[in-house]
């Protein structure tokens, strides 16, 4: 008897300039060409942090660091082979914390490092990073984190400590760059995006999640920022080029990539999330293709 951790599906869904699939990340990639990806950017699952599905294959189910490590190996193996040379692969990430309950102390657990060295493991080259600044106190309450509260602070600061930042990790596949990048950001935003910390991404910046939720869904839904997408699109690929997310979600780089105008493509493993993602993109599509008040399409 099928359980409902063993349900598994794939589909397709595809319009001008984008293809959505549904579908496993490790088993999908494998259809696609090699060398054919000019830029990728992806959110995976925080190992165990967050839960996003039922399905033995999410990798928000790893029992353990090393496993879900292993297992996402896979996709960065399968990411290379797919990205062209020289080109830029842009993954978001955040360390972790553990607890008393789970890990027998409250403390963080260096997950930033361990994904820059499985990339590194699989032949990327650690190209560079990005602090994004977070609101204290909007983390505090979404998260409830002890080590935020003023109660703690006030009682014992010795269990106070910082917000968690996110971070912007580039990876670089070995190999000449054959197409230069000319990109339209200004001198003026260079300055700014070059700084090590990003202190203007806003945290609300995101697609409607609740469009990928099921009824009773009590997992976690995450957009990645749209600032944060839009800044490595414009940055690291040219227009009409393809930018590619293994974990698509509601399809927050497909829906920016098309609105920068290049070309997008995910893969997302949950239908639910993968359905959102078809509706939202296809949405966008109709704008982008709807004449003006003159006649003409808008640009």
């Amino acid at each position: 008897m099928m359980t409902k951790n063993d349900m598994y599906v794939t589909d397709e869904a595809k319009g001008d300039g984008w293809t959505l699939w549904l579908g496993d990340s490790c088993e999908r990639m494998g259809e696609m060409d090699a060398d054919s990806v000019d830029l990728s950017v992806s959110s995976p699952p925080f190992a165990s942090l967050y839960v996003y599905s039922d399905s033995i294959r999410d990798l928000g189910n790893n029992d353990s660091r090393e496993s879900f490590i292993e297992n996402y190996g896979f996709v960065i193996r399968e990411l290379l082979r797919v990205t062209k040379p020289g080109r830029i692969a842009c993954v978001h990430v955040q360390q972790l914390t553990t607890t008393k309950a789970s890990d027998g102390v409250v403390g963080l657990t260096d997950f930033r490092g361990d994904v820059i060295r499985a990339y590194v493991a699989a032949g990327w080259v650690f190209h560079g990073e990005v602090t994004v600044n977070k609101n204290p106190q909007a983390q505090a309450i979404r998260t409830k984190a002890q080590s935020l509260m003023f109660v703690t602070k006030n009682r014992d600061s010795s269990m106070s400590r910082p917000a968690l930042a996110d971070y912007l990790l580039m990876f670089r596949k070995p190999g000449e760059n054959a197409v230069p990048i000319k990109n339209d950001v200004s001198n003026e935003e260079w300055i700014k995006w070059a700084e090590p910390v990003w202190w203007d991404i806003r945290e609300t910046d995101t697609l409607n999640e609740r469009l990928g939720r099921e009824d009773g869904d009590e997992r976690h839904i995450c957009p990645l920022q749209l600032g944060f997408i839009e800044r490595c699109v414009r940055l690291w690929s040219n227009k009409g080029e393809l930018v590619f997310d293994p974990f698509g979600g509601i399809g927050s780089t497909v829906y920016t990539a098309l609105k920068l105008g290049r070309r997008g493509m995910s893969i997302e493993l949950k239908p639910s999330y993968w359905k959102a993602s078809v509706q939202l993109v296809r949405e966008l599509e109709s704008k982008l293709s709807a004449p003006t008040l003159f006649g003409e399409e808008d640009a």
